[in-house]
């Protein structure tokens, strides 16, 4: 079984095929954290608590209680009573005190998994899936906790989540609720976290963690590009194959903290969770609150293991979309090749050449509707801007299809600009506060999504103009973060909840957008790769990744963001140089080669191309149509990063079957008076015989993952290769 219940340890035990996790309950009613790591055949770790050890349990010592609860591996710590370790919740009466503590009453465990309400999570059929409901109850504010567990076995993960259940008569005011804890032994950790800013997110960063607390967080209303909601624990050494990594990843798209704390004891406490700042919630007596869900993953073979479960768990148990095990469509934005300028016959000569090329849709992007020639107006009025769509959206859309192309569109709908008629009509929708001047960015303020009349409004905006053409596509774009806080629709003793109002605004719009249009290819998207996280996931197949698309800058975005997302999801673009975000001049096949490694598509003006460089997308659309099912599924390798090293870049994507591999290599910096360099492969089949395309080359998986590969031949900066094996 993937959970069981040993009654005379009072143990529990979740089991993956590689991991165990064990939960103990004290004497007491305390749920405490055992073990997570490699499989058990075992349960009897109960010893690992430390019960029998001064200042022992209250019910044994009672004198030092408060010392024993600022020891005790708590899995869902609570705030007030003396665990001056982070909490996971705090909860302040109506008499103004802050405080809680939770007991174990009961447990079920049940086949499946249920889903979050309103919420994004993960699923799986019965048997994919067993869940722990652990009832904790707090029997003087009369709170019951609903601690969740479900445990995918196949893919080695477990998520977790919490439901706040106000049982008793008196309102009470939750400051903060985090989804998971775990308290550990310190293993001289290290913290992976993933940071940047725009134009260069999700670079992979490394650092020991030191006494006190370390965190990564987001107040910007949406996950952000500066932090990401992971956070990994790694032993020293760790690299691709070998060390242990524990790692939690948070299914959220607004606020949030993931915090590593190590405190006087040596021991460690990591926890995930929407941020407190900004956040409280009124829990009235009967209601419920109900935390987003955080991911947890242990790998005892390094972090190519834990990408790989990941990766496989997203796919198939947080991706929903009929696209997410389908090859998408080969598609252009207009964007980078016209920005504001352009009009029907413009995107029908792009059209035009593009299908020529393999190109299968058209995306028309920011610059359709209203008066907008630029960005400083007419966010809100989403009327199609007939002078520039001569003869209507239908009949772009009808005259892009003859030519046998899907239609894509852009859309902003969380965003108001200050010169529209919408902010004319209801300057009380946005958010800000009253009696202050509201902050500007992009000339542009944000929608109150906490108000269900502005939701339906900005739904409808997004769905009227679906429902009059045949549009394949939609980019949906955000592109100013939240502050100011204030909202005209809730009153003064809720508006701390507005920061996870506006989010669950986000999701239900979402949900109406795919059950209207089930076969609609949704692509979220936030200044690039600002809300790229599993919960834009639930709802679109694939984000885009960076509003940076030159293909060297691309190496450490696509890196980092490969560390926990499947390619599949990675939108990718080659563009045009050179390149708008940094100047930078790339060959044409490098920048394809890097795309590749993605969604894959084009962001540039083909109608001014060279005749070689038409020649080359020719190819690369062939080159994705032959590769694609490859990237999509197959298991990915990291096997050289230019981000350590300075020169050089390769990984790689293994079929399930192991029977083809496809090698990326890049050389940033050429070097001078050097040899072939040798890398060892990763993920085959040790007994096949592997054959290189192109070459009577034939080498056993054993001689490519053992000895290597020689990687040779190569002049220049920026140069890439593929190597395909079968």
């Amino acid at each position: 079984m993937a959970i069981s219940y040993n009654n005379k340890n009072r143990i529990f035990k979740l089991d993956t095929e590689s991991t165990s996790y064990l939960i103990g309950i004290s004497p007491e009613g305390y749920v405490g954290h055992v073990y997570y790591g490699e499989r058990l055949k075992c349960d009897d770790a109960y010893y690992l608590l430390r019960t029998e050890e001064a200042p022992y349990t209250p019910s044994k010592n009672e004198r030092e209680k408060l010392s024993f609860l600022d020891y005790f591996p708590m899995e869902y710590p609570s705030g007030g009573i003396g665990d001056f370790r982070e909490s996971c919740i705090n909860i302040r009466n109506s008499a103004g005190c802050m405080a809680s503590e939770f007991f174990y009453e009961s447990y079920e465990i049940t086949k499946g998994k249920a889903k979050l309400e309103g919420l994004p999570a993960s699923f799986g059929e019965k048997d994919d899936v067993t869940t722990l409901n652990v009832k904790c109850v707090d029997p003087v504010l009369e709170i019951e906790l609903a601690l969740s567990y479900s445990v995918f076995e196949r893919v080695d993960i477990i998520t977790r989540s919490v439901k706040v259940i106000n049982k008793g008569k008196e309102n009470v005011r939750l400051e903060k609720v985090y989804s998971a804890c775990v308290d550990m032994d310190n293993e001289s950790f290290e913290l992976i976290t993933l940071c940047g800013a725009w134009a260069r997110e999700r670079h992979i960063r490394r650092r020991p963690i030191c006494y006190g607390k370390q965190l990564v967080s987001s107040a910007k209303g949406e996950s952000g590009h500066q932090e990401h909601p992971f956070i990994a624990l790694v032993t020293p050494g760790t690299n691709q194959q070998q060390g242990r990594v524990y790692g939690m990843h948070f299914v959220y798209s607004g606020n949030f903290i993931g915090q590593v704390e190590l405190t006087q004891f040596d021991s460690v406490r990591m926890v995930m969770g929407i941020n407190q700042e900004e956040f409280c919630w009124n829990l009235y007596s009967g209601e419920s609150f109900q935390a987003p869900e955080v991911v947890l993953t242990f790998s005892g073979e390094g972090l190519g293991k834990m990408t790989r479960s990941l990766h496989d768990f997203y796919r198939q148990h947080i991706i929903r979309s009929p696209y997410k095990n389908m090859k998408r469509p080969i598609l252009i934005n207009n964007w980078e090749a016209t920005y504001f300028d352009f009009n029907t016959e413009k995107l029908l000569d792009i059209a035009r050449v593009a299908k020529q090329d393999g190109i299968e849709m058209l995306v028309m992007d920011d610059g359709w509707f209203g008066k907008r020639d630029n960005d400083s107006c007419s966010l809100g009025d989403w009327v199609v801007n007939e002078n520039k769509i001569t003869g209507g959206l239908k009949y772009l859309v009808d005259e892009v299809r003859k030519l046998g192309l899907k239609f894509g569109i852009w859309f902003e709908p969380e965003m108001v600009s200050p010169d529209s008629e919408l902010y004319r009509e209801h300057p009380d929708w946005v958010i800000h506060i009253k009696g202050r001047k509201a902050t500007q960015s992009r000339q542009q303020y944000v929608l109150d999504l906490s108000n269900p009349k502005v939701i339906d409004y900005a739904y409808e905006s997004v769905a009227k103009i679906l429902r009059s053409a045949a549009i394949d596509y939609v980019k949906w774009d955000m592109n100013r973060l939240l502050s100011d806080l204030g909202s005209n629709y809730l009153d003064k003793d809720s508006q701390q909840e507005l920061f996870h109002r506006y989010v669950l605004g986000v999701y239900r719009m979402q949900e109406r957008l795919i059950t209207e249009f089930p076969d609609l290819l949704l692509e979220n998207c936030s200044s690039g790769g600002a809300r790229f996280d599993p919960g834009m996931l639930y709802y679109s197949p694939q984000i885009w990744c960076s509003d940076d698309t030159d293909a060297i800058e691309r190496l450490e975005i696509q890196e980092g963001t490969a560390l926990i997302y499947p390619l599949s999801t990675i939108g990718s673009h080659v563009s045009a140089c050179p390149n708008h975000a940094v100047g930078r001049i790339t060959p044409f096949e490098t920048r394809g080669h890097v795309a590749l490694a993605g969604t894959f598509g084009y962001e540039l003006d083909i109608t001014k191309l060279s005749e070689k460089e038409h020649e080359l997308v020719i190819r690369q659309t062939r080159m994705y149509h032959k590769y694609n099912d490859l990237v999509r599924e197959g298991d990915y390798y990291r096997i050289a990063s230019f981000s350590e090293n300075g020169y050089y870049d390769c990984y790689m994507e293994v079929s399930k079957d192991k029977k083809e591999a496809l090698v990326t290599y890049v050389q940033v910096r050429g070097i001078p008076n050097s040899h072939s360099r040798r890398l060892k492969l990763q993920g085959l089949d040790e007994d096949k015989i592997y054959c290189l395309e192109g070459t009577n080359e034939q080498y056993t998986g054993e001689m490519l993952m053992k000895c290597g590969f020689l990687f040779k031949d190569f002049w220049g900066d920026f140069e890439s290769r593929l190597y395909y094996f079968k």
